[in-house]
């Protein structure tokens, strides 16, 4: 299995940007695929982004289409997540997850994210 460890939230005005980060345990991190998930208070989690294992396919939801990039860096076993443009409503706890076939079977601890107008 994988550990997964979120850093890089924090408070940021809108229109401003933050770079989440997703360290991962495991000589075999580059073998996943990496999904960042979000979820606000009083809501259920949400998808955001993920990034195939090989290939590196992004994949983003359409509420952060254009504004969020999700790379990795697989020597530093790392996922990032750019996020520009932020909005009041991106503001949410978000955690990354590990998919070694067809479901994320892994998950961190979270990071929150907040938004202020």
């Amino acid at each position: 299995q994988v550990q997964l460890v979120e850093s890089g939230g924090g408070l940021v005005q809108a229109g401003g940007s933050l770079r989440l980060s997703c360290v991962a345990s495991g000589r075999t991190f580059s073998i996943y695929g990496i999904g960042w998930f979000r979820q606000a208070p009083g809501k259920e989690r949400e998808f955001v982004a993920h990034i195939t294992s090989i290939t590196t396919i992004t994949q983003y939801a359409d509420s952060v289409k254009g504004r969020f990039t999700i790379s990795r860096d697989n020597a530093k076993n790392t996922v990032y997540l750019q996020m520009n443009s932020l909005k009041v409503e991106d503001t949410a706890v978000y955690y990354c997850a590990a998919n070694a076939g067809m479901s994320y079977e892994y998950w961190g601890q979270g990071t929150q994210v907040t938004v202020s107008s």
